[in-house]
């Protein structure tokens, strides 16, 4: 179906210009949410749209539909768009490419993949939770199909094709007068989420957070739980894209060959990761997957730069190191990252930690300053750590610091390696934060 699109929007475009992009998706979606107990809404749906960027005297037109009765009225209102633009120089669409080779991001299943089958997973985790003594708040689980083609006219016709499974669950634990809330989810290519270990793990959480105590302020070593990391790398990544470093928005811009990361950590960006949430063959530009170091023992190495950024850097060494995404059709792709892969050579075992605080997850990790990378965030389910065991859980505390600082003197603990959102990581450990009680 996408292919036979593609050809009647090339048709259509190739009338108005010859140097153009036709970005085809499709997207399956089966989601079920549950509040408390009950399963209050259900959705399946098909989305089907095209996108068209032309370049016309370096000038930029685009427009997309949904409609795909209307493709040549859109291939003329992209044509009619260009010429309201100004001139880039850096405009440019891809060459072609070697596909990456990738594994284990499509499950057949999805193709025969039954409401009640969807329905059974959720509620047996939220039995799960209530056989635990806790009480939901909220759930979910979607299944997911997407497709996508690019096709341009320097001869790339790239398509991927994979699926995606999740779940979440939100609940309190009480005793006595005494709430704790936890929440967590799990995502996947294939349909194999583990809902039991999901539920009973959520629900530890949150019965072992009743009865916290006061921490006073202090520095301490601080262990970032999965979600608290992630809230924290968000910042941290943001300065690897080429866009915030060629704006002057990038801490990182003029540190490459220099240390910025402990030296037992290294970061690659990985599009082509066996099994990887953000893998495919292509990126949104039509660019082969790979993988990039970004850093390496704690040295920078570079950026992650889609066409138009690598085309602005002006160095004939720089090329898109296939991190050109889209949020849907609607959009332009841009620099984002893939996989995020946080590589430690070294790692320390919780039980080698004398005193330390762990933080599950953390509140307002939004606020944190995008170019400094200093942060203030709420601790949510904290513990302190004593002579290697989690001892007591923590009424309320701030953690703050600087995660170009906290990273630069970290190590990773051992752990599952997890992934959540783009970063696959294990629990990191970060020196000397502030823990404010």
């Amino acid at each position: 179906m996408l292919f036979e699109i593609s050809e009647n929007a090339e048709k259509a475009i190739s009338k108005y210009c010859d140097n153009y992009e036709i970005y085809l998706e499709k997207e399956e979606i089966l989601q079920f949410d549950a509040q408390k107990s009950n399963l209050e809404f259900a959705k399946e749906e098909i989305s089907l749209g095209i996108g068209i960027r032309v370049i016309i005297d370096n000038k930029l037109g685009f427009a997309y539909t949904s409609d795909m009765e209307k493709i040549e009225n859109l291939a003329e209102k992209a044509f009619s768009n260009a010429k309201l633009n100004e001139k880039d120089e850096n405009f440019c669409f891809c060459e072609k490419s070697t596909p990456a080779k990738v594994n284990n991001i499509y499950d057949s299943k999805f193709e025969n993949i039954q409401i009640g089958e969807s329905t059974d997973f959720l509620e047996s985790i939220i039995h799960i939770c209530e056989e635990e003594g806790c009480e939901p708040t909220s759930g979910g689980f979607s299944a997911s199909k997407s497709e996508n083609l690019i096709v341009n006219s320097n001869g790339v016709s790239a398509s991927n094709k994979s699926t995606g499974f999740s779940a979440f669950i939100a609940l309190n634990a009480e005793d006595g007068d005494e709430k704790s809330t936890a929440y967590d989810g799990i995502s996947s290519c294939f349909f194999n989420l583990n809902g039991e270990e999901l539920a009973r793990d959520t629900c530890k959480i949150a019965k072992d957070s009743i009865g916290g105590v006061n921490v006073e302020t202090s520095d301490m070593n601080v262990v970032l739980d999965y979600h608290a990391a992630v809230g924290l790398i968000n910042t941290f990544i943001n300065a690897f894209n080429a866009d915030n470093v060629q704006r002057g928005r990038s801490i990182l811009a003029d540190k490459i060959g220099k240390q910025i990361v402990d030296t037992n950590l290294s970061i690659y960006d990985d599009g082509s990761f066996d099994g990887g949430l953000n893998s495919g063959f292509y990126d949104d530009e039509g660019t082969g997957s790979k993988k990039t170091q970004l850093v390496e023992n704690g040295i920078l190495n570079g950026f992650i730069y889609d066409c138009y950024t690598a085309k602005k850097a002006n160095d004939e060494n720089i090329n898109s190191t296939s991190n050109g995404f889209r949020g849907s059709y609607v959009g332009t792709p841009s620099p984002s990252p893939s996989n995020v892969i946080f590589d430690f050579s070294e790692k320390i075992d919780i039980s080698e930690i004398k005193k330390g605080f762990l933080a599950t997850d953390v509140l307002g990790a939004h606020t944190a300053n995008p170019i400094s990378g200093d942060f203030s965030v709420e601790s949510n389910n904290g513990f302190l750590i004593e002579n290697g065991e989690i001892i007591k859980p923590v009424k309320k505390a701030m953690v703050s610091g600087n995660i170009f600082n906290a990273l630069s003197n970290c190590e990773g603990v051992i752990s599952q390696i997890k992934q959540y959102g783009p970063f696959i990581i294990p629990k990191i450990l970060c020196k000397d934060l502030r823990v404010v009680g």
